[in-house]
């Protein structure tokens, strides 16, 4: 506990979403006061055309435990 899924376009390298990952998890460890091995990041890529469906439709939208909410509606 936790784990943490970020969901984004494709197109960036695997040691970008590893370095966000790292710094995820970090924030996480620091926040909750937790150790490091408790904690899991995955990085999951969302082509541009499925994500009013795959992701916002269904995580976003609507959802009052979305914390920080996008600048856009679809």
């Amino acid at each position: 506990m936790p784990h943490i899924v970020i969901k984004m376009y494709p197109g960036r390298s695997g040691e970008i979403k590893e370095n966000l990952a790292r710094k995820v998890a970090e924030t996480v460890k620091e926040e909750l006061q937790i150790d490091a091995s408790a904690i899991s990041v995955s990085v999951e890529e969302i082509p541009k055309e499925d994500w009013k469906e795959q992701v916002y439709d269904k995580d976003i939208k609507d959802h009052a435990n979305v914390y920080v909410k996008p600048g856009y509606e679809m």
